[in-house]
């Protein structure tokens, strides 16, 4: 994973501010591209995220953003908000140099340290100032191609390889095509994504099951024949509990990422948070073209793992149909245990191993 710092941040707003500059004598109360923000309120927005990705630092937040918000003052012109986003990058860009490298705050899109702020720093102000260009007539800037290529290793481990670092983040924030993956309808980066040997599992967000459930891709390039309808399904679990207010982060769907070639393979999660009992069900499937390599095994087992990391379950379930016997294997494997049976399937369990945080089962890696 690339590790990125001040200097990453001190270099984007240096290229974003110079950028913006040459256009500040236009009219920034038009709306940016392809937001409904104006110009203006873009800029303000840039500076509101780097104030906040610092407080969240200098805050040790836990739970939440501090309850506070940034503005610029009535009538701040242009070459004013420049100067806001600038200021504000420096604070970001102080922040993380003064972090330890243990701590870890909140995001909505997973907990990060110093390098993660960082990161979400860069592509806040890389992505906008392009809305503010493109909106203010100049198209076709580019950025540093080495930030972007920082930024997709750091928080977009789903993106996939060998194209312009700059185009292929536009495009995997929503802005744009790449070859032949259309332009996304919905986003999100992962900040803190479950990784094994040769996967990433990265959560999804209500709004990007949303887009799932829809037919869309998540903003995921899938492998032949994916997504599956039981992912697909999942996505409208996700999104039925985030409408039934049930809704957990970390406990609802994940799509499996081959990390090779930052293909989506598959999908896995649980039905729901862990009940009053401390029981969770995991259900899991696998595009057809990327069966028979033990990658449902490996994500089973990280999914566990990143389970019993924390206090609430006691013991993970899964329910197999009778007739399923690949996936009977998948679960024995992961170190699953039968737990009798109904006409759904077989039940299998896997329990916490009483004091400790490690899982019941044989953890070494499936070749």
């Amino acid at each position: 994973m690339a590790i990125m710092g001040p200097q990453d941040i001190d270099e984007a707003v240096t290229a974003t501010v110079s950028a913006l500059r040459d256009v500040a004598e236009r009219d920034w109360s038009v709306p940016a591209a392809g937001l409904e923000w104006s110009c203006h309120d873009t800029a303000v927005h840039i500076a509101s995220d780097f104030v906040g990705y610092a407080t969240q630092l200098t805050g040790r937040a836990t739970d939440g953003y501090a309850p506070f918000d940034v503005v610029a003052d009535p009538g701040t012109a242009p070459d004013g908000l420049i100067r806001v986003v600038e200021a504000t990058g420096g604070l970001l860009s102080a922040a993380v140099l003064r972090t330890p490298p243990e701590v870890r705050a909140w995001h909505p899109y997973g907990a990060a340290g110093g390098d993660g702020f960082a990161a979400m720093g860069v592509v806040e102000t890389l992505v906008h100032t392009h809305d503010i260009l493109d909106a203010l007539g100049v198209h076709g800037w580019q950025p540093p191609g080495h930030l972007c290529a920082r930024v997709l290793e750091r928080l977009f481990p789903h993106t996939p390889r060998g194209n312009d670092p700059w185009r292929t983040l536009l495009w995997a924030t929503g802005r744009g095509d790449l070859d032949r993956l259309p332009r996304l309808g919905a986003w999100r980066w992962y900040a803190d994504p479950i990784r094994s040997e040769r996967l990433v599992l990265c959560e999804v967000s209500p709004v990007v099951a949303a887009d799932l459930h829809g037919g869309g891709s998540g903003g995921f390039a899938w492998a032949e024949g994916g997504p599956e309808e039981g992912t697909r399904f999942a996505g409208g679990m996700v999104v039925q509990a985030r409408e039934a207010g049930t809704y957990r982060p970390g406990w609802g769907t994940y799509a499996i990422v081959r990390a090779s070639d930052r293909r989506a393979v598959g999908g896995i999660g649980f039905h729901a948070a862990p009940d009053a009992d401390g029981e969770a069900e995991i259900g899991y499937d696998l595009v057809e073209s990327a069966r028979g390599r033990g990658y449902a095994t490996e994500a089973l087992r990280a999914l566990a793992d990143w389970a019993f990391r924390h206090p609430e379950p006691t013991v993970l379930r899964a329910t197999v149909d009778h007739g399923n016997a690949p996936s009977h294997a998948v679960v024995t494997r992961a170190g699953f245990t039968p737990d009798g049976s109904t006409d759904d399937g077989v039940r299998y369990l896997l329990p916490r191993r009483p004091g400790t945080g490690e899982r019941v089962g044989d953890v070494s890696a499936e070749r």
